[in-house]
């Protein structure tokens, strides 16, 4: 048995003594001093045999790097495995971002009034690509596009005018618009010929090759500035503004967003993503 426990007991002897005691109407004294000395005493060897809180190393930073950069040193092959986990991340963020921005973008993505549609219009499939026509990216894929539109007869495709390159190219765009928006003019035909033409692409290039459409260079000149063809281009800028693009050409397929000329056979495989599992990017299982 503890002192602790003597202690107690002694106590509560003491006090029923004094108090059969007191009941008898006799004097009792009670030795509260040496109980309390008792008392104390376990205390302090319960607080003495409680362990000390142990204290952290303080880490030397001299010390530290140099091991840390010696080991990577010796395993590169860390670093690598650290890059492509971070690789992997980042493009997953970018990927549900993106997603994100085109399900909110969708109607302006998909249903703009002055946006030129090639293909079939009810396709299964949907490729939009915005364009400035000095691009020489844009240029080198137009080939990718026509191969697309003559192989794949399910396919719509959706061409955004987005000038950012020179005021030549917004010249030129002003005339594509409201070439587009002639129903009696074959677009492709001039898209084709503005990529195809040599030197820069101005606003009078396009007023030649709409001319040779059968279209008034100029009426197309005194249309080219009015406010419907500049609200045409300003929706394009603000719907790449949203969707932080800054380059062409840019491609959109499903809930994809795709910076660059990625080529045709890419193009093709998340055309057929699409149609297979609904994404452009098909996961196993």
């Amino acid at each position: 048995m503890s002192r602790l426990t003597l202690a107690l007991v002694a106590l509560v002897g003491i006090l029923g003594g004094g108090l059969a005691v007191s009941l008898w109407n006799k004097p009792a004294t009670t030795d509260t001093a040496a109980i309390r000395s008792v008392v104390e005493d376990v205390l302090k060897e319960r607080e003495a045999a409680t362990p000390a809180p142990v204290e952290t190393a303080s880490i030397d930073q001299d010390k530290l790097n140099p091991m840390i950069e010696s080991y990577l040193m010796g395993n590169p092959r860390i670093l690598q495995r650290v890059s492509e986990a971070l690789d992997t991340q980042l493009r997953a963020e970018q990927r549900d971002k993106a997603k994100t921005m085109l399900a909110q973008m969708s109607d302006a993505i998909y249903n703009d009034p002055d946006h030129v549609v090639l293909g079939n219009p009810n396709g299964d499939v949907t490729l939009v690509e915005m364009f400035d026509y000095n691009c020489g990216y844009c240029r080198s894929a137009l080939p990718d596009l026509a191969t697309l539109l003559a192989e794949d007869p399910n396919l719509k495709v959706i061409l955004k005018e987005f000038p950012i390159l020179s005021k030549e190219s917004v010249d030129a765009a002003r005339v594509a618009v409201l070439v587009g928006k002639d129903k009696k003019v074959d677009y492709w035909t001039f898209h084709q010929a503005l990529f195809s033409s040599r030197g820069k692409v101005t606003g009078d290039t396009a007023l030649e090759e709409a001319q040779k459409l059968g279209m008034s260079k100029v009426d197309l000149a005194l249309k080219m500035g009015e406010d419907d063809v500049s609200g045409a281009l300003e929706r394009n800028y603000r719907l790449a503004k949203s969707l932080n693009i800054t380059g062409t050409p840019t491609y959109i397929i499903g809930n994809e967003l795709i910076p660059g000329a990625i080529g045709l056979d890419e193009l093709r495989g998340r055309i057929a993503n699409m149609r297979a599992c609904g994404d452009t990017v098909c996961t196993s299982g």
